[in-house]
């Protein structure tokens, strides 16, 4: 038998190889699924470093597509934004992570599954949900969690078993993929201090950016990215087009506040600047596309489908039910969309559509209509007031 460990390189997943091996006495298989986050050339690295540890076999799956397909699309159908601000960038991650390391698992025969997550954050929960849910029959293991185990003592650990492990370099921690990085530092820990600008690993300073705009123009069809300016591109591809297009101008920075699974107030800098590009854009198109009441319930479950992923409930059935209305919402969301980035920010400078509901040869708001007259237009101003009006009349006491 043998225990399939998710492997990042850090410190807490190269503790849990030669942990894992010690204290069970089973064979270690090592598993790094690559959402977005490996530089060319780490994956050699990575599977260099697990098997020195001891590990017996190593594998390196590509999760970009299944993370564009099975969940970053609905977040562009949906404009998901978390409390209005931040773009999921890891909880997604985690969901595809979890899963393919169950499948791993399974074809390698592994009795067991184990990941570094420690006790206090979001990705022990997604992690577990998953693989309870389509494993049920492995054990989990999560050491640094069951422990209690510090930093330190990991560190000790494989210091004293000739593993060195080379001193942090810098004072934050950054999670990067494929939809947004996402950075740790002192000034998370409070409300009040901004990120300086030197922790923010990909993006330019938006201070420091080109001093000209860069217009851009992507092309959806049916709610989805498939060209940016004038390329055809898959949707890795140009999420991944997008992202370094917005980096040199300072795109997509933020700082987001909201509420961990486990109850606690937390606080995460981030940097996404192809999500905040896209979804910039999707959000204008569907204006002239969709009707009110189209955008309206869209907004009520796209915020409930984002919390629902964030909280590792990806395989809950109302998950495929908000998909179905997403998907069947954006039918008619095709067509142009030019965007004008500039130290920053993101303006959607103009879009067309074939289906678009702003039809100047109806009317010319505020000026004229060949719909409706004056007449119908005092009607319908009376009218429209007259529940106001009623609750008004019925509440005001005599005198007033």
């Amino acid at each position: 038998m043998a225990i399939a460990l998710a492997f990042s390189g850090g410190l807490d997943t190269s503790f849990c190889v030669p942990y894992l091996k010690e204290t069970f006495r089973e064979p270690v298989i090592t598993v790094t699924i690559d959402t977005g986050g490996l530089e060319p050339g780490a994956h050699a690295a990575l599977e260099e470093k697990a098997l020195s540890l001891g590990a017996s076999r190593h594998f390196t799956i590509d999760g970009k597509p299944a993370l564009f397909d099975d969940h970053l699309q609905y977040l562009i159908m949906g404009n998901v934004l978390r409390g209005s601000v931040y773009p999921l960038c890891v909880g997604s991650e985690r969901v595809v992570q979890a899963t393919k390391l169950v499948e791993v698992a399974k074809a390698q025969g592994a009795r067991a599954i184990a990941h570094g997550c420690t006790g206090a954050g979001n990705d022990q929960v997604r992690f577990d949900v998953v693989i309870r849910l389509l494993a049920d029959d492995m054990e989990i293991i999560a050491p640094i969690r069951d422990k209690g185990l510090t930093r330190q003592e990991t560190t000790e650990y494989l210091g004293s078993r000739g593993h060195t492990i080379p001193p942090s370099t810098t004072s934050y921690s950054v999670n990067t993929g494929l939809w947004g990085t996402t950075i740790g530092g002192a000034e998370t820990h409070t409300t009040t201090a901004p990120l300086p600008d030197h922790a923010y690993p990909d993006t330019i300073s938006p201070t420091k950016a080109p001093d000209a705009a860069e217009s851009i123009e992507l092309i959806f069809e049916k709610g989805l990215p498939v060209a940016l300016s004038g390329q055809p591109l898959d949707g890795v591809d140009l999420v991944l087009g997008l992202s370094t297009v917005g980096a040199r101008h300072g795109i997509g920075r933020g700082i987001h506040v909201g509420d961990t699974i486990l109850g606690l107030k937390g606080r995460v800098a981030f940097e996404a600047p192809g999500p905040m590009i896209l979804l910039a854009a999707h959000r204008e198109l569907e204006k002239i596309v969709l009707t009110k009441w189209q955008r309206f319930q869209k907004d009520q479950l796209a915020e409930l489908y984002g919390m629902l992923l964030h909280e590792g409930q990806h395989f809950d059935p109302v998950m495929r039910d908000i998909e179905a209305f997403l998907q069947s919402s954006q039918t008619v969301v095709s067509g142009t969309v030019q965007v004008r980035l500039y130290k920053g920010n993101v303006s959607v400078i103009g879009c067309d559509s074939p289906h678009s509901m702003f039809n100047t040869d109806i009317a010319h708001y505020g000026e004229h209509a060949s719909l409706w007259d004056g007449r119908d237009a005092e009607g319908f101003c009376r009218i429209v007031g007259l529940q106001a009006y009623l609750a008004r009349k019925s509440r005001v006491e005599p005198g007033d």
